[in-house]
């Protein structure tokens, strides 16, 4: 098999392939907006709850919502990012995502 070169060289079909697998897929983020209904206790125990957050970067995170209007709340995948904003919506908050 040594003497076969195209069993030692993968050739540049294979390196076309492994060229696009090096291409990272995009990034998305999450946002959550400000509404008047949750209270803000409520809003940081979901942060805390549904990404694992200690309560002071849940608590900083309600106040730009609160503050701001909006703040991100994760990022990732789409796919991820999909997951967290339908658990953000089963919990009563208004979640949207975009690309990074």
């Amino acid at each position: 098999m040594a003497d076969n070169p195209a069993a030692a060289s993968p050739g540049p079909a294979l390196e076309h392939v492994l060229r696009e697998r090096a291409v990272e897929a995009p990034r998305w983020i999450v946002i959550v907006w400000n509404d008047p209904i949750n209270l803000m206790s409520y809003v940081t125990y979901v942060f805390q709850k549904l990404f694992g957050y200690s309560h002071s970067h849940a608590r900083r995170l309600m106040l730009q919502v609160h503050h701001e209007g909006r703040a991100v709340v994760s990022d990732g995948t789409q796919e991820r990012c999909e997951h967290d904003v339908s658990r953000l919506h089963a919990h009563g908050l208004w979640a949207t995502m975009q690309p990074e």
